[in-house]
This record gives C-alpha cells, sequence and structure tokens, in this order.
C-alpha cells in the first residue's frame, strides 16, 4: 500500500475548513539556545490539543454509510482517541476507544468528553490494540488504527504541506516517532516540495522501535515514559514502508531530554506541551552539534499533559538547574538552631520552601537532628554561594 502527494492533496481538500491551520513561528529564545535557527509549529493548538485531527477526519470521511452507521474503534493513548471522538461526534459516528491503563487522565476524560465510550484494557498500547481487535470482530466495528492504515497517513501529510507553504526555507524537519503515520506523510509532502530538506526522527530510549527495526533487530520497549504519546512497541507496517528511505536518522532521547524539552517550551516559549510532543526540542537539546547554524522545523506535536505532571516536569528542571536545592543539615536538636540557620541562609538571598526535621536516623547524635532545607535560589553558583556560607558558619552539610 502507498501514500503519494496526490493523496495528500486530496486529503488537504478534504479536510479543508473542518481543522485549524495551526501557526508556524520561528522562536528568537529558542534559536539563541541552540543555535539553529528554531521553527515551531504549534498543532498543540488544535481544538483536540494534537495534531491527529487531520488524519483521523480525514480517515472518517472516507468511511461508507454503511461503515458510519456500525461505528468505529481504535487503541489509543490519548490523542488519536480525542481526535476521532472530536470528529466522529461531528459526523455522528458512533466511536469507542480503548486506552492502556495509566493512560494520564487529561487524555481519559477529554475523549469522554467528545462523547465517545471509552474502555480501559491493556498494560500498553500492544494490550489496547488487541481488545480494539477483538471489539472490532464482536461488534462489528471498523477498526481505524492510530497510524497504521493509508488514510491516516494521508491526513497527516497536511502537517507537512503547511509547514513547507509557512516555512520554505527550512533545511531540516524533526518529527518524533510513534506508530510512524506522521512523520511518513509530513516527510512524503515536504520532500515533493522540496527534495532537499533533511528529515529526523526522534524517539524515546524506551521504545525504539522504528530505530530497531532499521537494524533488524527486536524492539527492547518497556517502562512508563513521559513521551507516553509515542510509547510504541512496533512502528506500523505502512509508515515504516513509506517513511524508511526519506529520514536521514532516528535521533534517540533520554527521559532528562523530554522533560527539558517540556520545560523548556513553557518557560521560554510560553506553550503548553506533552512529552512527546516536546520531542523535537528534545532532540534539538540532545544532538545541537548537528543543526547548529541550520534552519530547523520543529513539529509540536502536542499539548495534553496532565497538570500534575507539568507541574512535576518544571519543578525538576528547577532542580535541574539548582534554583531548588535540598542542604541536608546536621546540627543539634536544640532550640535556635532552626532560625541560624534560615538568618545565613535567608541573609545570602535564599528563600527557604520547606524544612524537614529527621531526629530518628541512627547515623545521627541522639541529641542531634538532620534538617532538610529546601531552598530556592537563583542558579548554581548562587546554590554554591549559600553552600559555602552554611559551611562559614560551622554547619556540617551532608548533601547538597
Amino acid at each position: 500500500m502507498t501514500v503519494t502527494f496526490d493523496d495528500i492533496l486530496a486529503a488537504k481538500d478534504r479536510i479543508a475548513g473542518q481543522v485549524d491551520r495551526t501557526p508556524v513561528r520561528y522562536s528568537r529564545k529558542l534559536s539563541l539556545l541552540t543555535g539553529a535557527e528554531v521553527w515551531i509549529k504549534y498543532d498543540n493548538l488544535h481544538f483536540t490539543g494534537s495534531f491527529k485531527e487531520r488524519g483521523a477526519l480525514n480517515r472518517l470521511l472516507q468511511l461508507t454509510p454503511e461503515e458510519r452507521k456500525r461505528g468505529v474503534v481504535a487503541a489509543s493513548a490519548g490523542n488519536h482517541a480525542q481526535a476521532l471522538a472530536y470528529h466522529g461526534g461531528r459526523l455522528g459516528v458512533p466511536v469507542t476507544i480503548v486506552m492502556p491503563e495509566g493512560t494520564p487522565f487529561v487524555k481519559i476524560d477529554g475523549t469522554r468528553q467528545h462523547g465517545a465510550t471509552v474502555v480501559i484494557k491493556g498494560l500498553d498500547f500492544s494490550g489496547s490494540t488487541e481488545e480494539a481487535h477483538r471489539l472490532r470482530d464482536e461488534k462489528g466495528y471498523v477498526f481505524i488504527s492510530a497510524f497504521d492504515d493509508a488514510g491516516i497517513v494521508a491526513g497527516q501529510g497536511v502537517c507537512g504541506i503547511e509547514f513547507m507553504e509557512d516555512a520554505p526555507d527550512l533545511d531540516v524537519l524533526i518529527i518524533p516517532i510513534g506508530g510512524g503515520g506522521l512523520i511518513a506523510g509530513s516527510a512524503i509532502a515536504a520532500k515533493a516540495m522540496k527534495p532537499d530538506i533533511r528529515i529526523f526522527g526522534v524517539e524515546a530510549a524506551m521504545y525504539p522501535s522504528f530505530t530497531a527495526r532499521r537494524r533488524n533487530e527486536p524492539p527492547k520497549c518497556s517502562g512508563q515514559t513521559i513521551a507516553e504519546g509515542i510509547a510504541i512497541k512496533a512502528v506500523g507496517e505502512i509508515p515504516f514502508a513509506l517513511v524508511n528511505p526519506l529520514i536521514e536518522e532516528v535521533l534517540v532521547c533520554e527521559e532528562a531530554d523530554f522533560e527539558k524539552g517540556v520545560a523548556f517550551l513553557a518557560t521560554l516559549e510560553r506553550t503548553v506541551a506533552e512529552g512527546a510532543g516536546a520531542g523535537g526540542l528534545a532532540a534539538l537539546l540532545a544532538y545541537p552539534d548537528k543543526f547548529k547554524g541550520l534552519k530547523v522545523g520543529i513539529e509540536l506535536t502536542g499539548g495534553n499533559i496532565d497538570a500534575r505532571m507539568l507541574a512535576v516536569v518544571l519543578n525538576r528542571e528547577l532542580v535541574r538547574e539548582k534554583r531548588l536545592i535540598v542542604y541536608r543539615i546536621l546540627g543539634d536538636d536544640r532550640p535556635g538552631m532552626l532560625s541560624k540557620m534560615s538568618a545565613v541562609i535567608g541573609g545570602l538571598g535564599g528563600n527557604i520552601i520547606d524544612v524537614v526535621h529527621n531526629r530518628l536516623a541512627l547515623d545521627v547524635p541522639a541529641k542531634g537532628a538532620e534538617f532538610d532545607i529546601m531552598v530556592e535560589t537563583r542558579g548554581e553558583a548562587h546554590a554554591e554561594e549559600i553552600r559555602l556560607g552554611l559551611e562559614e558558619a560551622g554547619y556540617v552539610l551532608r548533601m547538597g
């Protein structure tokens, strides 16, 4: 099965006026940070919060009247689910979604709010897909893959057309890879419009299924990744065959890279990205030498991150930058000790966030205590200044 540029152009016409055309904007801050000329396509601004709307709508519009009446079923960690639910509701097509256990609540709730029936089944995407196939066979639903479907790939390719129309001088596109539908469609479109553009994929280190497939190795995929949107154990057959010859390199990123991507998009660009959505920036931060001086397009695929997880990621980045640090101090357990420590920290400009006393540690004298003092600082140099100030005041630091 193949997907051509003509198929993508047809999909563009088919979905016109029913899916938002998201903006492409130049980022001065990220360009200064990375040394590349960075352009971002904000697909987190779609109504359902991700790029998935184009493919889902294109596929639904290709159903026969009889198939629309029967309804559709899909397995999804959330974004395909919400897109299918929303446009299925608009078109009067019944939608059933099977989601893995552990799917973020924001994605489950979003899918239900769009009117879909949600089934929580399977430890991962593979398990959910098995259940979706079972429901297809039992209920007669039409199964719509999140990526392994020509109609889905063609719809996602409209993203590539929009990107190249709005930023025609790009040298590089960096696109996250889960099942491969987005990168396949976008690469076909981008290469048709600019044959010398370079395509890079991004995978999570816990789920490097495309990389393994390229090497003819069995994929070693497991674990809880913040990039759950691309946590796929097996890349789709259709997208892999289409895009493998078009991708220059697949960049594998660690969890910390995705966290930094989410945090920098929030703090520098003032926009919310989920873990997978920040994959393009994660790769740019992890492999800066590959892109210095180039015009780089980043596909911000989605912004459906749980609010609690976003808070965790932002706080973890503060810890990495030592703007949030815990000083563990061994001291006497007597009145006035804490106020004296606080005076040192406050006098040096530190802001105390939290204090925990530990009087039961067996390696602490019975008349002593450990004080874990969480302090907000201006950065690494300031954190070191406070540490030295505490030591000069006679306090013994166990951790900094």
